[in-house]
C-alpha cells in the first residue's frame, strides 16, 4: 500500500519521545509510507506515547511488541513486518527527527539513480561533533556527483572510506531497496556494541548501488536515548567492548584480500582492547572485582588479548620509572 515502510524500535524511559520522532515522520513532504513501531518491552508505555495522536496519524501506525532484544533486534522485527508491497524502508531511532524532505531526497536517489541503499546527512549538537556530511566526503575523497541540489554522490571505494571513518553514516538517515530489506539483518546479539557498522558494511556490499546525500536527513537527539547511556565505568562497558571486537571480527571475514580496509579493522579491535582493558584496570585501582569470567571469555575467542595487557603493563611501569 505504501512505497515506504517506516521502521523505529521503541525502548525509552521518558515520554514524548516517541511521539516527537513520529511528527517528523508525519510532517514529511514525501506522504506515500507507513510506520512499524517495534516496542521492544520499553520501561515507559508505548501506548501512552501513541494515545494523543489524532486518528490519520494513527492509521498509518502498526505496532509490533516482543520481548526485549535490544535495538538490532528490534529492527530485524520490523524487517520481517515489512508489507510485501513496500519498495523501500527507511530507519529511524526514537530519539532523533527526520528533517521534511529526508524521505523526498531517499526517493528521488533511488529511482532517478537505480540505487538500493542511500545515506543522507546528519546534524546534530555539539555532543555529536565528530559527524561529517557527504559534501566533506567529496571534498576529501574520490567521489563522482550524481546530482547538484541537493547534493548527490557516490564513491567507488565507499567500503574502504567508511572503514576508514563511519562517521558520516547514521541508522536515522538510512534507506534500503527491497533487495537488500529482504536479505540483510543485523547481528542481533551484538546490542550496545557495532552491530550497526555491520549492518552498514553488508548492505553496501551487497548493494547494486549506494547513493549518498550531503542535505540532513536527520537530527540527533541528545541524552535520551536508553541505548546510549554506557560509559567507561559502567558495569556494562566491559560487555560493550567485547561485543564491538566481535562484530569486528565478524566484519574482518568480509573484507579478506583487501589489506586497506583489514588493516582499518584492526586498529579498531585493538582500541577496544585497549578500552576494555583500561576500564578493568581502573576497577583494579578503585579496589572493585574486575570482570574475570567475560575476560576469559574474550582471552578464548580473542589470544592477542594478551599482547594488550603486556602493553598496558610495560607503559604502567615505563611511567611509574619516569616519574621516578
Amino acid at each position: 500500500m505504501a512505497k515506504f515502510s517506516v521502521i523505529i524500535p521503541y525502548y525509552q524511559k521518558e515520554p514524548g519521545i516517541l511521539r516527537r520522532a513520529l511528527g517528523s515522520v508525519l510532517a514529511q513532504t514525501y506522504r506515500d509510507f507507513h510506520v512499524i513501531v517495534v516496542d521492544d518491552q520499553s520501561p515507559y508505555p508505548v501506548d501512552d506515547e501513541l494515545a494523543p495522536l489524532p486518528a490519520e496519524a494513527r492509521d498509518r501506525l502498526t505496532v509490533v511488541r516482543q520481548a526485549n532484544a535490544g535495538p538490532g533486534g528490534a529492527r530485524n522485527t520490523g524487517l520481517e513486518h515489512v508489507p510485501d508491497d513496500a519498495n523501500f524502508v527507511a530507519f529511524l531511532d526514537s530519539d532523533d527527527l527526520w528533517t521534511p524532505d529526508h524521505l523526498q531526497n531517499a526517493f528521488v536517489a533511488m529511482t532517478q539513480f537505480g540505487a538500493d541503499c542511500y545515506f543522507a546527512s546528519i546534524t546534530g549538537g555539539d555532543a555529536f561533533y565528530y559527524h561529517f556530511g557527504m559534501a566533506e566526503l567529496e571534498r576529501s575523497e574520490r567521489a563522482v556527483r550524481l546530482f547538484d541540489d541537493p547534493l548527490m554522490i557516490e564513491l567507488p571505494e565507499l567500503s574502504r572510506v567508511m572503514l576508514k571513518n563511519w562517521s558520516f553514516l547514521h541508522l536515522s538517515c538510512m534507506v534500503l531497496g527491497r533487495p537488500l530489506f529482504e536479505t540483510v539483518r543485523f547481528e542481533a546479539e551484538l546490542r550496545l556494541a557495532a552491530e550497526d557498522v555491520l549492518f552498514f558494511c553488508d548492505s553496501v556490499l551487497a548493494a547494486r548501488r549506494t547513493v549518498l546525500c550531503d542535505a540532513a536527513g536527520a537530527v540527533r537527539g541528545e541524552g535520551v536515548n536508553i541505548f546510549h547511556s554506557i560509559d567507561n565505568d559502567s558495569p556494562q562497558f566491559l560487555k560493550q567492548q567485547f561485543n564491538t571486537w566481535v562484530a569486528l571480527d565478524t566484519l574482518e571475514g568480509r573484507f579478506q584480500g583487501r589489506p586497506d580496509e583489514v588493516a582499518s579493522i584492526r586498529s579498531y579491535k585493538q582500541t577496544a582492547r585497549r578500552q576494555a582493558l583500561w576500564s578493568q584496570a581502573r576497577l583494579v585501582k578503585r579496589r572493585k572485582v574486575p570482570q574475570v569470567s567475560l575476560l576469559a571469555r574474550w582471552f578464548w575467542r580473542d589470544p592477542a588479548i594478551l599482547q594488550s595487557v603486556m602493553q598496558l603493563a610495560v607503559g604502567k611501569l615505563v611511567r611509574q620509572s619516569s616519574a621516578n
